[in-house]
């Protein structure tokens, strides 16, 4: 990676109170929090990743993973700042061991679609099969199929890609996936633009 490029950690985003001891599923019993995102939690972006990642090593130490690492280094390759993102999850807590997969998914969007609805972002971005199948409702949904366009979906201008672990150990998705990262930059500066323009 570019040597002008560092990784950071993002700040947590604070959680609703009412959402600190949810239940709905088995994995509030492997959890060692909820993490509700990262980052900027008024970005006009969200970028919707499977499930949390590792924050802490093995001893407690900030900890940044691959996949943010990545997810980062895309970002800030095509221009993005790190208050433009906010990042968050399909599952709101990290599974530690086997869980029901579908069960967990379905209860939690349920608080994804609280968050979107609190946070108003502009655009999502998915990133990896599951955040598609998952926010499309569509089993059978894949990244292949849906990145190189942008979806009216659920009231959001949505983009698809594939997730950050899976160009880590695929380099050859590299050129694709900074390719949909650029369609979303584009977007995103020219509805700033136009705003812009409105207001002068």
């Amino acid at each position: 990676m570019e040597s002008t490029f560092s990784s950071f950690l993002w700040p947590e985003a604070v959680i609703p109170s009412e959402m600190t001891d949810c239940q709905r599923c088995e994995l509030y019993k492997q959890r060692k929090r909820m993490i509700w995102g990262e980052g900027n939690p008024q970005a006009s972006i969200t970028v919707l990743l499977d499930n949390p990642g590792e924050r802490e090593d093995k001893e407690g130490n900030p900890f940044v993973c691959g996949t943010r690492r990545m997810l980062q280094y895309a970002a800030h390759k095509v221009g993005f700042k790190p208050d433009d993102l906010f990042v968050t999850y399909i599952l709101k807590c990290r599974p530690r061991r086997k869980y029901n997969k579908q069960e967990a998914r379905n209860n939690c969007m349920k608080h994804l679609f609280l968050q979107l609805e609190l946070q108003k972002p502009d655009y999502i971005f998915c990133l990896g099969d599951t955040a598609v199948q998952s926010f499309f409702e569509e089993k059978e949904a894949s990244v292949k199929c849906f990145r190189g366009k942008v979806h009216n979906t659920k009231g959001f201008s949505v983009f698809v890609s594939y997730h950050p672990h899976a160009v880590v150990r695929r380099p050859n998705l590299l050129p694709y996936f900074l390719q949909d990262w650029e369609a979303l930059y584009f977007a995103y500066k020219s509805s700033v633009s136009s705003l812009t323009k409105e207001k002068e």
